[in-house]
């Protein structure tokens, strides 16, 4: 067990919150997750399907694998209890966390090398094909929810996960149980019904994979029920008992950019490419692109409905270079003229 208590220790000191240990088998939930996928619910995520042998056999990711060290970072900036409607969901209003616990996994690693020279291991958080969820509750660090988010009895649903592989075996931690009882608070809360039943999402109707993931036009029928989100939807995690445990984040990697706290939409929507990759040099939004993000704008816009928005959006609508920016105005501007 020293190994495992130096490792945790390690993990504790580098920042994260939670640290566990579990085995390389294949994650319990891989035959839902191969059901999921057969029907579609991954949307345009094609890059899932392409996965999916991985996900099912970490030997293929890293030879021998043996064990998996799972950790989590908290990030809640406001004790888990804040409004649950917010333009940019939480997770993003800072630095990009890619870049963050991939920095400390990969001293995490390092520093297990020290004590294996001879292990072999790889990093991951949310970069590659690892069921993160599954090993994390097979590690102990949290259950899935009825959202079929992590939930963690110390942190609420707040937090980044985070893995490294070893094809050295350890000791393993116990796998966590699920505390949702009969709960349900996470199904009515999602603003377009994509909790289907529990532990059922249909990835097509969530709005983080409408302004993040999809590449394309938002069906129509889904864009008045985003409202003003712009960038991803907390909106099942917010309303989860479970925060009352959750606790303010104090890492200052965390802190929230004021500019992404409160973001001003027609500022956005003003960008052109340099200054959006400008502004989002540093951040997850970047992701999006401008095309994509401003398309989310739009939608919100017109569903905000303040005719001092049209200005703005009849220009976009006229004059953006972007397609898709230009058809999305363009609703915005028939949703507003129409209230």
């Amino acid at each position: 067990m020293e190994i495992t208590a130096a490792i945790k220790a390690e993990a504790a000191r580098l920042g994260f919150s939670l640290c566990g240990i579990t085995s390389a088998l294949p994650p319990p939930h891989h035959r839902h997750y191969t059901q999921w996928l057969a029907e579609g619910q991954a949307g345009e995520m094609l890059y899932l399907q392409r996965q999916e042998p991985k996900r099912g056999d970490l030997s293929q990711v890293l030879p021998n694998a043996r064990s998996v060290v799972c950790v989590a970072l908290n990030y809640s900036p406001d004790e888990g209890r804040g409004a649950a409607t917010v333009p940019i969901a939480r997770y993003a209003r800072f630095d990009d966390y890619h870049e963050i616990l991939w920095a400390r996994l990969e001293s995490l690693l390092e520093f297990i090398h020290t004590l294996e020279p001879k292990a072999n291991g790889k990093v991951y958080c949310d970069t590659g094909p690892i069921t993160e969820r599954d090993l994390a509750m097979r590690a102990g660090l949290g259950w899935i929810g009825k959202h079929t988010n992590l939930i963690s009895r110390d942190l609420g649903n707040w937090f980044f996960l985070g893995e490294i592989l070893l094809d050295i075996p350890l000791p393993l931690d116990t796998p966590e149980t699920t505390h949702c009882g009969t709960c349900t608070r996470c199904l009515p809360a999602c603003p377009t019904g994509a909790i289907t039943a529990p532990y059922q999402l249909d990835a097509r109707r969530c709005i983080s994979y409408l302004t993040i993931e999809l590449k394309g036009s938002i069906p129509e029928e889904l864009r008045p029920l985003i409202g003003a989100r712009i960038y991803g939807c907390d909106d099942c995690l917010a309303v989860c008992p479970w925060n009352k445990f959750a606790v303010r984040t104090t890492d200052p990697a965390l802190s929230p950019r004021a500019d992404l706290t409160a973001p001003d939409l027609l500022e956005l929507l003003a960008l052109d490419d340099e200054a959006f990759r400008e502004k989002f040099k540093n951040s997850p939004i970047k992701r999006t692109k401008r095309r994509g993000l401003l398309r989310n704008v739009c939608v919100a816009l017109g569903n905000l409905g303040d005719p001092s928005a049209l200005p703005a959006l009849e220009y976009a609508a006229e004059s953006d270079p972007e397609p898709l920016v230009r058809e999305h105005a363009a609703w915005a501007v028939s949703r507003i003229t129409a209230k």
